[in-house]
Parts: C-alpha cells; structure tokens; sequence
C-alpha cells in the first residue's frame, strides 16, 4: 500500500520542489497540496493523509496551529519544513518524524520519506503516538486560547477568528457566535466554548451569553441588581446579577 502524502506550504516553488521529490518513490501518493493552513486542517481530516509535509511559518494559520486544530485520532505523521535556526528547532525536534531546513535539496527530502516510512511501519506503537501527541500537547499549552474556532455545521467547516467575534449567545446545546453582521450557530454548550476562550478577553455575563470585553461601550446599574450592557453595535444585553462577581474576577485577571 502506498503512502499518501499531503503537502502544505505558502509558497507554491516550495511546494513543487517536495511534490517532484517525492514523487521519485514509487510507494507515495501525492494526496493533495495546500497553500494554507486552513485548507490543510480541512484536507488533513477529509482525506486522512500517512504523512503531512508540513510549513511551520504561514500566513493566517500557521503549522503548529494546524496541528493543534486536528483531533488527535487524525493525526499523521508530520514532518516539518522550516526556516526556523537550530536553536529554535530544538524545542520540537524530538517529537517531529523530521524537518527540513530550507533550503534543502532533494536528498534530503529522500531522506526525510525513508525515515517517515520507518515511523509509520511502527505507528501502532504507543510509544510513538505518545510522542506525536505530546507535540501537540505542548503546542496547546504554550497556545492556551486559540486564535481561530473550526465550526462545523450541516456538513460545513467554518473558520471564525476569535477576536472577531462580538458576542455568543446559547440555548440548550447549541450557540450562536455573532461576528459583525454574520451569525454562525453550531453545536456546543456554553461551558464547551467559554473554555476556549481567554477570560481576560471574554466576559460571562449571563447563563447564556459572553461577551467580547473590547465590544462593550458602557454598563450601568438595571433592575434586581442587574447590569444593562451596551455594546459598540448597538446590541443590548444584560448582565444578570448571578455573573457580577464575574465582573470583579475579570477585573483582577485584566490587570
């Protein structure tokens, strides 16, 4: 069976000069190439690549972000092309199949495929998956809060930037993320999607809905010790009094 291989770069001569590479092994299989990290995310859980040849510095989503989007039961073996000094490159070299440094030559690409060849003979071992899991746990913990939400509705992936969002509302299990004049529902709770935003940056205010702190224009005293929330837009909400030790925790956590 032949390795299926998925090669993802900004800058299509980079691309080409792997594509022609590896495709001197007559055991791969160029599954598909991308110019961004987006599309990879979506070609990666899509076509379920062996093997990801993967840019670390891209525009918009960069490699470790793409990594850090995938379930970790989708995970391929990566290797990782980078312009990156060996001095940065230490901080991921033992959990990478391998990297290339560019420029690199062909050979070294050869080189790279016979050693993921090797990794993926052995990728039931748990050792290994242990390894490549641990890269993206540390990706995770040094990214606490994601840049970027994947929505996926009706057979449909989103791609939402965090800092565009306005504010969320829930009902149930499903949320409604109000970006500007789009409106994005998909299915999570409130607890789901509060936990992966940064609390010094969002704001609770209700049981169900969150706020983006930058988006609120002013807040005043309401009713039964509620707070009436204006946002930029115009947008009306409230703040029930439940949430308004939140207010003071988000405070303390801004300074």
């Amino acid at each position: 069976m032949k390795t299926r291989v998925l090669i993802v770069d900004d800058e299509p001569l980079a691309r080409e000069w792997v594509r022609v590479a590896v495709a001197e092994d007559p055991d791969i299989e160029i599954a598909a190439e991308c110019g961004d990290g987006f599309k990879a995310v979506e070609a990666i859980e899509q076509l379920r690549p062996d093997l990801v040849f993967l840019d670390v510095q891209m525009p918009g989503l960069d490699g470790f972000g793409v990594l850090s989007m995938v379930p970790p039961e989708d995970l391929p073996a990566v290797i990782f092309v980078t312009a990156f000094d060996q001095y940065a490159l230490r901080a991921f070299d033992a959990h990478a199949v391998d990297y290339l440094m560019k420029p690199f030559s062909r050979e070294r690409i050869h080189e790279a495929v016979k050693r993921a060849k090797a990794w993926l003979s052995r990728r039931g071992d748990d050792d290994l998956r242990g390894t490549l899991l641990k890269l993206v746990e540390d990706i995770r913990k040094e990214r606490a809060f994601p840049e970027w939400l994947l929505l996926k509705n009706e057979g449909k992936s989103i791609f939402v930037k965090v800092r565009d969002i306005d504010w969320i509302e829930s009902s149930r299990n499903n949320v409604r993320l109000h970006v500007g004049h789009q409106i994005y529902l998909f299915h999570e709770t409130t607890a789901g999607i509060e936990g992966k935003l940064d609390p010094r940056k969002f704001l609770r205010i209700h049981r169900s809905a969150i706020v983006n702190i930058e988006r609120i224009k002013e807040m005043h005293p309401w009713f039964n010790g509620d707070y009436s929330v204006t946002l930029r837009d115009g947008t009306q909400l409230t703040m029930s009094s439940t949430y308004r030790e939140r207010l003071k925790e988000f405070r303390r956590v801004g300074t």
